[in-house]
């Protein structure tokens, strides 16, 4: 597809936003800054959500299970066209990857702000994505880009000729789920077996890839934003190894100990990739990283929950350039003028018991965030709000910004030391443990890190 093959971007100015939370929040409040009429929905449990005060209109579109809401794409579209919207915003999660949902919103002349489905498809699809990185010269992990074959015994020599340990998963997979890890041949076909039926299940594609499995890699993410007309520009780097079941849990920018001029080589052929498929918006290619190489993994074809450790460095708002990408202007940076200036860090703050991780809602009683020079709260919640048992547990990122990656430790650990939410258990204390972690201050832990320093803290108590 040309770089260039859409270049119809019709104007609007008014977003319905098809999402709750802070990230329903910070889209609001890019589109207030850009003068864009911001329509929210929400589901009867996010009624009384904080956001309706400074919404331009709020409608509740359906009960509190999301897919009777949040995931109903009909509801959805419905309310956009009751209220004349021009464009639907589907922040992160829910709707925001599906390709159907896209075409139904282009379909009634609706624009959606984010890449075409014909994209989010290719992407989807990690064999597919594999094939597009490796035609655009995007370094891969070692394995075929192709799905696998029923026949075991070809499996099995595929296996061989990769090395084990290996990896098998569900081409349509995503979140963690749909991969097993695959020590010896002898494990092989039962893995195949199993995860072929999960993915089946789970994604209605029952696809399997296998890939060579690394073992102490860390999770390095690149952010792209590329317009209808050919332009496309990176963002910098993010490490995201602090994770827990393959869901993040601290994420920062830049990718500490890894040299600038490697990091430029990945991130010019990331947006070539974009060029080469016509991709438009903004984006994540994440990779694993070990030894000294870059191996992609998968493509995010929309906003990242941990897009402001980005902002903060390059000081470029991502949501804003989202907005104006979607409504048709040219982007207004080169590459030469994105930067990288000093370290962020970003805590998810999660309502859930801090080391149990059981899910903890219900009201908030009282709540002190912190503040000062460098520090940002993303956040939706207050005194008196409750939170839902049907969604996501997180309620506010905690971000912050210093000249270097210890200041913005030290900077982390105060404001920790500051938040107080009470009422329902959160993960803050997690959090200011884990910053109490020599070998995460120090920098490049791999994935793995934070499950082995649980497993340790709970042997140990």
């Amino acid at each position: 597809m040309s770089a260039v093959a859409s270049l119809k971007a019709p104007f609007f100015d008014s977003v319905l936003i098809a999402n709750r939370g802070e990230i329903a929040l910070r889209i609001q409040r890019a589109c207030r800054q850009l003068g864009l009429r911001s329509i929210m929905v929400c589901s009867e449990a996010d009624r009384d959500a904080p956001y309706r005060e400074t919404a331009d209109e709020f409608v509740c579109i359906g009960p509190s299970p999301a897919a009777q809401s949040y995931l109903n794409r009909d509801a959805v579209l419905a309310a956009a066209v009751t209220t004349g919207a021009g464009a639907i915003h589907p922040g992160y999660g829910f709707l925001s990857e599906n390709a159907a949902f896209a075409d139904a919103v282009e379909a009634l002349g609706l624009t959606f702000i984010g890449p075409r489905a014909s994209e989010i498809r290719m992407m989807g699809d990690k064999i597919a994505a594999k094939q597009a990185m490796m035609a655009a010269g995007v370094p891969c992990v070692p394995g075929p880009d192709t799905a696998l074959s029923e026949d075991l015994a070809e499996v099995a020599n595929v296996a061989e000729t990769i090395g084990y340990p290996v990896i098998v998963k569900a081409a349509g997979g995503g979140g963690g789920r749909g991969m097993r890890v695959v020590s010896s041949a002898h494990e092989l076909a039962g893995a195949v077996i199993v995860t072929r039926e999960e993915a089946r299940r789970a994604f209605g594609k029952p696809e399997l890839y296998i890939e060579k499995f690394l073992q102490h890699p860390r999770h390095v993410e690149i952010q792209v934003l590329c317009d209808n007309y050919g332009q496309g520009i990176w963002l910098g780097a993010r490490d995201c190894s602090m994770q827990r079941r393959h869901q993040k849990v601290i994420e920062e920018a830049p990718a500490p100990s890894i040299p600038a001029d490697v990091v430029a080589r990945i991130g010019d052929r990331c947006v070539a990739a974009c060029k080469q498929i016509g991709y438009r918006g903004v984006g994540t290619f994440e990779f694993l990283y070990e030894d000294n190489e870059f191996y992609f993994i998968e493509m995010n074809t929309r906003l990242q929950v941990e897009h402001p450790v980005t902002e903060m460095t390059s000081g470029i708002d991502i949501v804003r350039e989202q907005l104006r990408v979607a409504q048709g202007y040219q982007l207004e940076l080169s590459q030469a003028d994105v930067g990288c200036f000093g370290h962020s860090l970003e805590c998810r703050i999660n309502a859930e018991d801090p080391f149990t991780f059981a899910a903890s809602p219900g009201l908030i009683s009282a709540i002190s965030l912190p503040g000062g020079p460098g520090v940002r709260v993303d956040t939706h919640v207050g005194p008196g709000y409750k939170v839902p048992p049907q969604y996501d547990s997180m309620i506010a990122k905690l971000i912050v910004h210093a000249p270097t990656r210890d200041q913005a430790i030290t900077r982390m650990r105060v404001a920790l030391s500051e938040m107080r939410v009470e009422g329902i258990a959160t993960n803050i204390a997690l959090h200011r443990a884990i910053f109490e972690d020599p070998s995460f201050c120090r920098g490049g832990t791999d994935i793995h890190h934070l499950e082995k320093w649980l497993a340790e803290r709970r042997a140990a108590s």
